[in-house]
């Protein structure tokens, strides 16, 4: 007898689709449940049963060897119309049983025991079940078992959804923010643009480097495996990728950086530092449309210490002295505030050969 469909059968099945579970391969999590509640329940098949329209599906099973049966043969699809936990000493006995094939075969499926797994609004999935081929019972401790790894299962899957769903608004916020960030940048590049005065022409280049500098991290974050760390090789790619958009076609940066993972937090002020550096070098560094090179090494001494090295080979001490401004003067501190952070010690230097950069600290 195939059982009729649940009284709520169009939101149980909209609720079963929404953990994104059917199909999916196998996970030790659930063979582990289904392995220990037949152990424990004394039978040879156990399963981790959910009930789809037309079919049931096995998330984990011991002792079937199958992944699906037709709903026409399931006792699960009866099951879930009734309690919470449905023992059946003898299927033969049972009239929804007595014409199933698969319990009256022989070997047949003569006992049955399952726990409904039943989401928090109490619509029921399936089971967590035990079956045999003898008549018989089980005792107070496997009922009370099959019941409490039920509610396992279930936790198991509502784990997975919350991170699945966890997943997606992530993704829809790294979307958002990387939309945003592009935006910001495009907006403050036109009025670099149509700006006439030079200061105000200056700090809108510092911002642009600022969020720049953000959009590449952010990037790189999106595709960051490592916990609470990014790898400086991919991120400082990404940061002069972003740098040689706006560095005049007559300066060439190269980067050459050692398999290395920091914190987030020291990703971003090494990134200032070295924003801030290549800016300077294009300003003073090689005017006039002047070839040159940046060259920007990141590496680790034999004691763990940390070496970040740049250096230009434009005009050095040989350039003019800057013009004192509020904008400049509040790049300085910007960079002094990022090798503070650091823990760090910072040199920087104008010799004949060009401008250099020395920051040393330690990646803890």
């Amino acid at each position: 007898m195939r059982a009729a469909p649940h009284p709520d059968n169009e939101k149980r099945i909209a609720a079963l689709r929404s953990y994104g579970i059917l199909d999916t391969p196998r996970e030790s999590d659930f063979d582990d449940i289904v392995a220990l509640a037949a152990r424990i329940c004394e039978t040879p098949i156990s399963v981790v049963n959910l009930i789809d329209n037309d079919r049931q599906w096995f998330k984990a099973e011991v002792g079937l060897n199958a992944r699906e049966t037709p709903l026409d043969t399931s006792i699960c699809s009866h099951v879930i119309l009734d309690d919470e936990f449905v023992e059946i000493p003898d299927t033969l006995t049972d009239p929804r049983m007595a014409d199933n094939p698969l319990c009256r075969g022989n070997p047949g499926l003569r006992f049955y025991a399952g726990a409904q797994l039943i989401t928090d609004t109490g619509l029921p999935l399936g089971t967590l079940c035990v079956l045999g081929n003898e008549p018989r019972e089980l005792n107070d401790l496997q009922r009370e078992t099959l019941k409490v790894l039920s509610r396992q299962v279930m936790n198991q899957l509502d784990l997975r959804r919350a991170l699945h769903n966890e997943q997606i608004l992530r993704a829809e916020m790294d979307h958002r923010i990387k939309n945003s960030l592009q935006a910001t940048s495009s907006l403050v590049r036109l009025y670099t643009r149509a700006v006439k005065n030079d200061t105000a022409r200056e700090a809108l280049e510092a911002v642009h480097r600022r969020i720049d500098g953000m959009s590449a991290l952010h990037d790189h974050l999106q595709r960051s495996n490592l916990q609470g760390s990014i790898g400086m090789s991919g991120y400082l790619e990404d940061l002069v990728a972003s740098l040689r958009e706006t560095t005049p076609e007559n300066i060439t940066v190269t980067l050459r950086v050692e398999d290395i993972s920091l914190p987030f937090s020291f990703a971003t002020d090494v990134g200032i530092i070295l924003s801030e550096f290549v800016a300077n070098t294009i300003k003073y560094g090689h005017p006039n449309g002047a070839e040159g090179t940046v060259d920007i090494v990141l590496d680790k001494s034999d004691d763990g210490t940390l070496i970040l090295h740049a250096t230009d080979n434009g005009l050095g001490s040989a350039a003019p002295p800057p013009e004192a401004s509020r904008v400049s003067g509040i790049g300085n501190k910007i960079v002094a505030a990022a090798a503070s952070n650091l823990g760090g010690t910072l040199t920087q230097n104008l010799t004949e050969n060009g401008a250099q950069l020395t920051l040393m600290f330690e990646a803890h």
